[in-house]
């Protein structure tokens, strides 16, 4: 019995380690560090180039925000593998959150966050003891948590250097001022575009402890918003199954026909840990494949949010707890939700024959690390635009984290609820520019914080820095605001600053002066600019004046001048005299030229006739012979 025991235990030892060292023919496996930046504000003589802290793969690290708060660093229990006494012992001497400075050693990382959480603190910092490289801080096994306090962790928590910590520590040796810092995660996930490519790796097997139980509730919690994010068009979500292949010297073993498909290709670990009783890892990695292949299926038909109701419905009707975990479950699941079942089962090929299988392949292929992703080793694993995501996962952590990764201003609706991020620009217009009368701002509420950027209202652009001045350009920009022009009635009358034959600017109109944005009347009259013709009495108007000649004589505004009125009637009889010659002579030239075209259609006319009366002539002539000829004979 113990020897067989044994030979389990070698057999998936060899088959979880080849993944690792020999997933892809060879390739060393590789694990990425996801960093955030930590800036020093306080005291002054810090302040340096930003420094690397490695994101703790538990609690909620802010992901597209950061966080300013003052260092504390305990006297007693620097380790902080122990609880602190007092209720919220530690406590700032200003209104900034405690950011807790823990010394790394002698317990889990995790514990450290947990009771430094316990004692008030907003963050948590944990100093390595040594020179080397940055670590993630990774949450222990599940059976060392028998308090299940790992959940419970709501704070972000970083490991930063030792030089960096015992930087910190001196500074609060000294205990001049406060240490201020800021933890800044916005530009620890990547937002390059306006929309966000994530993938989730699991596993359909539900008797795997803790982790199972973790990945299957993050699923039903979080659908609703992973499918309002892909019915919008916002993200594409790809679902991963990681897989094991049986090494050449085991796979005619018990051990790998009853853990593998493909003759030893693909395979998971048995669920119960138990070969003699309940399923196989055979029926894991089928599984596995039937998932993979519903997203593909329904993905072609434009309702890859389809997989998330497959997942969950699966698990609720065909978990393995209940003896349910089969093939004819999984069809009656694809059935209710209306997906094609021959296509799927095309899509998963035969699992028994000796052949690659396409599906299964790409998953593995994609488990080792590309580009700025490390290696999938660990599930279930979060992938967000090529970054791994750390922290816990739960539903409004990851929807945090998601959001950080849309470029500004391309933020959906459901990423700026007043839950995820608070709305800068409600607060003095975000500090941007606004023009209170038509109610334009250039402040845009994003996930990342408020930006200030010249708007487009009502079809019109408007152009500027955002924060002390936006001016509107292009047509139709009058009909706003008067274009941030100057403007006024009086008397009845409207004079406007914006004219829009010019895309920008404001010009005062005639009979004003000014920039623009304030015009003044002109007194024309005053000034001595009209009304300068003799005998003229100028009267001064808003926007204008009024020039009277003396006796019987015109104003001629344009030339400045009097007229008689009587040179003015002569005129008049000129200009009618010259007008009715124009009339005259345009009804002659009409009448002369339909003469002429009716001319030419009479001879065009006559010409096509006289084709033709030849031949009636000739024709006319034969037969006034023919008869001659006739009666001569008859007689």
């Amino acid at each position: 019995m113990m020897s067989n025991i044994m030979a389990v235990n070698v057999i998936l030892f060899v088959t979880v380690v080849s993944v690792v060292i020999s997933t892809y023919y060879g390739v060393e496996g590789r694990f990425v560090v996801e960093k955030e930046s930590i800036s020093v504000l306080s005291p002054y003589q810090l302040r340096s180039l930003k420094h690397d802290a490695s994101i703790g793969n538990f609690g909620v690290p802010d992901y597209g925000g950061s966080m300013v708060g003052s260092v504390v660093y305990p006297q007693k229990g620097s380790n902080g593998c122990n609880s602190f006494d007092g209720e919220k012992p530690f406590k700032s001497t200003s209104s900034r959150p405690v950011i807790l400075l823990l010394d790394r050693g002698e317990c889990y990382f995790a514990l450290k966050a947990w009771n430094g959480q316990q004692a008030g603190a907003a963050a948590v910092l944990v100093a390595d003891d040594r020179e080397e490289p940055l670590i993630t801080m990774d949450s222990p096994q599940e059976s060392t948590d028998a308090n299940g306090y790992i959940d419970k962790i709501g704070i972000p928590s970083a490991l930063i250097e030792k030089s960096f910590g015992d930087t910190l520590k001196a500074a609060l040796q000294k205990g001049k001022e406060d240490v201020v810092i800021r933890l800044d995660w916005r530009e620890s996930m990547p937002h390059p575009d306006q929309r966000v490519e994530y993938e989730f790796w699991t596993n359909s097997n539900d008797e795997c402890g803790i982790r199972c139980d973790e990945q299957m509730k993050f699923v039903k919690d979080f659908k609703g918003h992973a499918q309002i994010l892909e019915k919008g068009g916002y993200t594409m979500f790809t679902p991963h199954y990681i897989t094991w292949y049986c090494p050449k010297p085991f796979i005619l073993s018990d051990q790998c026909k009853s853990q593998c498909i493909n003759n030893g290709r693909y395979c998971a670990p048995d669920p119960e840990n138990d070969f003699g009783k309940g399923y196989q890892g055979r029926d894991v990695v089928i599984e596995n494949l039937r998932q993979l292949c519903v997203h593909r299926v329904a993905n072609e038909s434009h309702r890859s949010w389809v997989w998330w109701d497959y997942v969950t419905d699966f698990h609720i009707r065909c978990s393995m707890k209940q003896m349910r975990y089969s093939k004819e479950c999984a069809e009656a699941v694809m059935e209710s939700l209306d997906l094609p079942i021959d296509k799927i089962m095309i899509c998963m090929g035969d699992p028994e024959a000796d052949v690659e299988n396409e599906v299964l392949k790409i998953e593995q292929d994609r488990q080792v690390g590309q580009g700025s992703r490390g290696d999938i080793t660990i599930l279930p694993t979060l992938v967000i635009n090529d970054v791994q995501y750390r922290g816990k996962l739960e539903r409004t952590a990851i929807l945090k984290a998601i959001c950080a990764g849309f470029l500004e201003t391309a933020d959906p609706p459901i990423c700026l609820s007043g839950a995820l991020e608070t709305n800068e620009c409600l607060e003095r217009n975000g500090g941007c520019w606004s023009d209170s009368a038509s109610n334009i701002t250039a402040c845009k509420d994003t996930f990342r914080g408020r930006i200030c950027e010249c708007p487009v209202a009502n079809g019109v652009q408007y152009r500027g820095d955002g924060y002390k001045s936006c001016e509107a350009f292009g047509p139709g920009r009058c009909a706003i605001s008067n274009g941030g022009c100057w403007s006024e009635t009086k008397y009845g009358r409207t004079f406007s600053a914006c004219s829009d034959s010019d895309l920008s600017g404001c010009r005062c109109p005639d009979g004003f002066r000014g920039d623009g944005h304030k015009c003044e009347d002109i007194d024309e009259c005053k000034e001595d600019l009209v009304c300068r013709c003799d005998g003229c009495s100028c009267k001064n108007s808003w926007g204008g004046y009024e020039c009277k000649c003396k006796g019987d004589k015109l104003y001629i505004k344009e030339h400045n001048t009097c007229i008689a009125r009587n040179a003015s009637k002569f005129g008049w009889f000129l200009t009618l005299l010259v007008l009715g010659t124009i009339v005259a002579a345009a009804t002659a030239g009409y009448i002369f030229y339909k003469y002429r075209l009716r001319t030419y259609m009479d001879s065009e006319i006559m010409a096509i006739m006289s084709q033709y009366m030849p031949l009636d002539s000739q024709h006319q002539n034969q037969v006034t012979q023919h008869e001659s000829e006739h009666l001569q004979q008859n007689v």
